[in-house]
C-alpha cells in the first residue's frame, strides 16, 4: 500500500530486526517491518510489511497487511489482505480486499460499507 501521510506528516517505522513489546499509539501512520508484541493504534494508516509481524490488536483508518498478525484488526475504512499474508484472528472493516494467496483464519464483520443498512457479518474459518 502506498503510504498516505496524515496532514502532520507523521510516520512511525518499526524496521526489520527491531522487536518492540508494549502499546504503540500514534496520531499519524505506522509501518511495521519488524516484530511488535502488543497493541497498535494509528489514527491514520497502518501497514505490516512482508517481514513484519504483530501479536496483538491493530486499529487504524486503513490497514494493509503483507506480513503476519495474530490478534484482531479493526480498519475504520479499508483492510487489504495481500498475497502471502497470514491473518489469525477476527477482523472488522467497512471495506475488505483479499488478494489471492492470503491466509485468513477468524471471523469477519463488515460495517459501514456501500448499501449497508446496519451491521452485516460473515463468518469464516
Amino acid at each position: 500500500m502506498a503510504e498516505k501521510r496524515q496532514e502532520n506528516g507523521e510516520l512511525s517505522l518499526i524496521s526489520v530486526g527491531a522487536v518492540i513489546e508494549g502499546k504503540l499509539k500514534t496520531d499519524g501512520s505506522v509501518r511495521v517491518d519488524g516484530r511488535l508484541v502488543g497493541d497498535v493504534i494509528a489514527k491514520s494508516n497502518a501497514a505490516v510489511g512482508p517481514t513484519g509481524s504483530i501479536e496483538g490488536s491493530l486499529t487504524a483508518k486503513n490497514v494493509s497487511l503483507a506480513g503476519k498478525v495474530q490478534g484482531s484488526i479493526v480498519a475504520n475504512d479499508k483492510l487489504i489482505l495481500e498475497a502471502k499474508c497470514i491473518m489469525q484472528g477476527d477482523i472488522r472493516a467497512a471495506r475488505l480486499v483479499v488478494d489471492e494467496g492470503a491466509m485468513f483464519d477468524g471471523k469477519c464483520a463488515m460495517t459501514g460499507g456501500p448499501g449497508a443498512g446496519g451491521k452485516e457479518s460473515l463468518k469464516g474459518t
